[in-house]
């Protein structure tokens, strides 16, 4: 079976390997769509982000969604054919964190496609997989390129989770990558009242106004631009920082009314915070990392037609097409979700 794998920065490769065989309560995944995540992207371009770097190769690919090909024994909830979400999240459930009900900070996390660890945990970009029965969402009509985002998407509904109910709240995201064009998919069927969206593309920005901002702006080009929001001690009641740049949570805390809420979701390394200004106005800052239970959550939602992020898969390539697809994947003029497909 073909794999797709990062050797080391600027050396992407699709090779092969054995096909693998599920074990009891196992099942074996075909691939049907694979999104290409901001951290396959540092892998390849950078080869690593932070201080996690790669030190043998890795497959890439966290983000997938797949046909079950063939079950294990004891496994009775999954038939073949089924579309499935598969969570690349594979706590312990053992571990003091787990048992706290923080699975996301398992001691013994085992997450597809991540060199955190090493040996490094290998990814999901191949055409088959095999999967624990329990990390497989039943994605029933949802494309294949929508199961793919439930990943994505956990991400962010774990993110609301940590500022609470944003019912009538003035939001803010910077940020309009895929996962700030998910809080504001998130933060619109979660009730807030307005949602005002940043970046430094005009495309992404077109795409935040698509699926639910009120009004967006273009950080890199319109001067003060958010002076206006600043009266009166700030406007917005929440913050979602998608970008995991120091220079945009900065601009964005005199816009912040006393006592709000950011989520910082963006991991673009150590960032220098405004602290005076922050202290004064009893911001309270939020990390959110990873999730768990909030992948099924997402697909259930999508499933139901609560959440629409089919807007947000732009381009599709063949898993053969790889290295157009990271090159894609990287111009943010273009593109925001790119998928491998088979």
């Amino acid at each position: 079976m073909k794999v797709v794998v990062v050797h080391a920065a600027r050396d992407l490769r699709v090779e092969t390997r054995e096909m693998p065989k599920p074990g009891p309560g196992q099942v074996l995944v075909k691939l049907a769509a694979g999104g290409i995540c901001g951290s396959d992207l540092h892998y390849v371009n950078h080869g690593g982000f932070g201080t996690v770097r790669l030190r043998e190769p890795m497959i890439l690919g966290h983000e997938v969604a797949g046909h079950i090909e063939s079950v294990g024994a004891g496994v009775a909830d999954l038939m073949p054919g089924t579309l499935v979400a598969v969570s690349p999240s594979r706590p312990c459930g053992s571990c003091s964190f787990c048992n706290e009900g923080r699975q996301n900070h398992c001691l013994n996390m085992r997450f597809y496609g991540s060199a955190m660890p090493f040996p490094h945990i290998q990814g999901a970009f191949r055409e088959y997989i095999v999967a624990d029965a329990a990390q497989c969402a039943d994605a029933g009509a949802l494309t294949p390129g929508e199961a793919a985002m439930a990943e994505p998407l956990a991400v962010v509904l774990h993110a609301a989770r940590q500022v609470g109910d944003l019912m009538g709240r003035r939001v803010l995201v910077t940020g309009c990558g895929p996962i700030g064009l998910l809080a504001v998919l998130v933060a619109r069927a979660a009730g807030a009242v307005e949602i005002v969206a940043t970046d430094i593309s005009d495309f992404t920005l077109a795409k935040a106004r698509e699926v639910g901002a009120d009004a967006t702006v273009n950080v890199a080009r319109e001067d003060q631009s958010l002076d206006r929001f600043s009266a009166g001690k700030g406007y917005f009641d929440t913050l979602f920082e998608c970008s995991g740049v120091a220079s945009a949570l900065a601009a964005a805390v005199p816009v912040l009314r006393p006592g709000a809420t950011i989520a910082q979701l963006g991991l673009g390394g150590d960032m220098t915070l405004p602290l005076q200004a922050m202290t004064a106005k009893e911001l309270q800052l939020k990390g959110s990392f990873r999730f768990h239970a909030e992948f099924f959550t997402g697909v259930e939602m999508m499933r139901r037609g609560r959440l629409n992020t089919a807007p947000l898969i732009t381009h599709r390539y063949s898993i053969d097409e790889a290295q157009a697809a990271f090159a894609m994947a990287s111009d943010r003029t273009q593109a925001i979700k790119v998928n491998l497909t088979l």
